[in-house]
């Protein structure tokens, strides 16, 4: 098990846990009590910790090396999935993953993020940074998925669009904002759900939806906490300040109305029990794709338009008015 900073107090009993657990099997004592002592311990020290979560530890538990990924939650909901690759263009990105799968019965295309479980695959998925590319494949996928009539699931992990030279060369600008424009128009249903990082551009670029969700321990901003801190302070120092300061957990972007509903997690994070969130991710998803079908495609066009187009808040300044805004 890997352990984040503010869970170094479950550590710690996990230890004298597992000692005791040794102790037990090695020796000829009882230690049934001890254990059943500890387990109660660990229970009530999982639900202070986790019941009490900042914007910081929330953005730490969104990293967590051990939590699933787009490929998991498309294995454990799909009974059959054919990856496409590619976007006809430039090359396959495989910070992006995409095809055809089957939910119980129902046909969806799904885009996702995908970082990679490992120092290796983290390197080859680019740390779930796409390239225009990926946004182009994505793009590709969704007038496929339109074509034939299937609904699009988008899962959003990721902690940014590429910044690189050669990502700029190829127009990601460019690339997001067509995504943007197209999904708005999308004439199937589009369900998104941040299942761990949702990062400026290169969350959005594959995150306009009729219904969109977040797990209960992510985040979705701008900008992370660590560019923000290093922005506003010159320095990474002040990224716990910065992540409160952005108000960027899902609890603040439904009381915003930004999204539509909060997943909940098992106790401790997705991680804790993958299978569990698959489960309760798919149900989500299969229920907002089954309302989101009752609805004319004209009608649910008109919805996700007046959806974004209601989000924020503005003024408008009377005719003649001075700097101030103050009527002259």
């Amino acid at each position: 098990m890997v352990f984040l900073d503010f869970e170094k107090p479950l550590e710690t009993l996990y230890e004298q846990l597992e000692k005791i657990q040794q102790v037990g099997s090695e020796g000829d004592i009882d230690v049934t009590e001890m254990i059943k002592e500890l387990e109660t311990r660990i229970k009530n020290k999982r639900k202070e910790i986790y019941g009490n979560l900042n914007g910081w530890q929330k953005v730490q538990l969104s990293r967590h090396p051990e939590r699933p990924y787009t490929l998991f939650y498309i294995r454990e909901m799909c009974k059959k999935f054919v990856e496409l690759h590619g976007d006809r263009y430039f090359r396959d990105d495989k910070a992006i993953v995409g095809g055809i799968g089957n939910m119980d019965g129902q046909t969806v295309v799904i885009i996702g993020h995908q970082k990679g479980v490992n120092t290796k695959m983290r390197q080859y998925r680019n740390f779930g940074m796409a390239n225009p590319e990926g946004y182009r494949k994505a793009l590709r996928l969704m007038k496929l998925a339109e074509r034939f009539n299937f609904p699009v699931v988008s899962l959003i992990d990721t902690p940014g669009a590429f910044p690189g030279l050669e990502a700029e060369e190829r127009g990601q600008a460019e690339a997001i904002a067509r995504n943007l424009l197209e999904m708005a128009q999308l004439r199937v249903p589009v369900v998104c759900a941040v299942i761990g990082e949702g990062a400026s551009g290169g969350a959005i670029g594959i995150g306009l939806g009729d219904r969109v969700f977040m797990l209960e321990n992510t985040w979705y901003s701008v900008i992370s906490p660590e560019s923000c801190s290093s922005i506003l302070w010159r320095s990474w120092d002040n990224k716990e300040q910065a992540a409160e300061a952005l108000k960027l957990t899902a609890d603040d972007m439904l009381s915003f109305g930004l999204i539509d509903d909060i997943i909940k997690e098992p106790l401790g994070g997705a991680h804790t029990a993958p299978e569990e969130m698959a489960k309760t991710l798919k149900r989500h998803l299969k229920k907002a794709i089954a309302e989101l079908q009752e609805l004319d495609p004209d009608e649910r066009i008109r919805q996700r338009i007046d959806k974004y187009a209601n989000m924020g808040v503005y003024d408008t300044i009377p005719e003649g008015a001075d700097d101030e805004g103050t009527k002259k």
